[in-house]
């Protein structure tokens, strides 16, 4: 049947879809819009599935507190190119998943995806995007943060951001601190706050990597142990956020630097979240 180029813009209207994509959809459907519509997203997620094994390196982390700075959500919108990810309709649709995992905050990102977005669910939305662009996209992180102050960044390019927690603030303005803070950890990438955060497993295998080198050097095998553990306390100090040397002065450490900002005031959490 024919099929007017009126119809093929409403229906591009309705779903953002091209408008060659939409003409050949109506024309499957005999005209029917709910079919069109149907026959799109099915294209999307056969454009989904078919480019599922593609990585996706480049696209947007986005931060979002609360008024009051005590809850924060980090999530990031990944794509395969960096043309998609200045791409206006991604762009969109990062801010709101951004918008809805602040205002949902789902557990996971499988609980986001699940989300009801109007007539259909986030991650369906996704899919219908992912057939318009012809790029794979995802969620690919998804972290929430809450504290006394919690403050986010986001790093120049917008491929790495951070929401840091401090607590006993004491009333203290604390953005310019929080900041500081943020930025040693999109730098130095900590793997927790102190050492009684670190995972045991990482604990286990540092010592165990401190006492192979230790008897690759020819140590006595009754100092191996001792000697393990010393090149374990030199981890902790070199990958733990509050006794790492602050990158803007290293004469201190971070837990230096912020109780000489405000006496006990220390990180009582973060996320960190990078794309690429």
């Amino acid at each position: 049947m024919a099929i007017s180029a009126q119809e093929v813009n409403k229906l591009r209207q309705q779903t953002g879809a091209g408008m060659m994509d939409c003409k050949k959809a109506l024309v499957e459907a005999d005209g029917d819009f709910d079919k069109a519509i149907e026959i799109l997203r099915k294209k999307g997620q056969k454009v989904s599935a078919s480019r599922a094994d593609r990585e996706t390196t480049e696209g947007v982390v986005l931060a979002k507190t609360n008024e009051d700075g005590t809850e924060g959500v980090l999530i990031a919108f990944t794509c395969e190119t960096d043309f998609v990810a200045k791409n206006e309709d991604f762009v969109s649709m990062g801010n709101k998943v951004l918008d809805i995992a602040f205002n949902e905050k789902p557990g996971t990102v499988e609980d986001l995806k699940a989300i009801k977005s109007g007539e259909t669910t986030l991650g369906e939305e996704i899919t219908e995007l992912i057939g318009k662009i012809g790029e794979k996209l995802d969620i690919s992180a998804y972290q929430i943060l809450s504290g006394e102050a919690v403050v986010p960044y986001i790093h120049a390019g917008s491929k790495l951001g951070v929401l840091v927690a401090l607590k006993n603030t004491d009333g203290t303005d604390v953005a310019a601190p929080a900041k500081d803070v943020a930025m040693q950890i999109a730098a130095m990438n900590p793997v927790a706050v102190d050492k009684d955060g670190v995972d045991p497993t990482i604990v286990e295998k540092e010592i165990e990597i401190g006492k192979e080198q230790a008897r690759q050097e020819g140590k006595p095998e009754n100092i191996i142990e001792k000697i393990a553990m010393g090149k374990l306390q030199k981890f902790y100090k070199e990958n733990t956020l509050l006794s790492q040397a602050f990158v803007k002065d290293n004469s201190q450490s971070i837990s230096q630097y912020l109780d000489g900002v405000q006496k006990g005031m220390t990180v009582e959490a973060f996320k960190r979240v990078s794309i690429g």
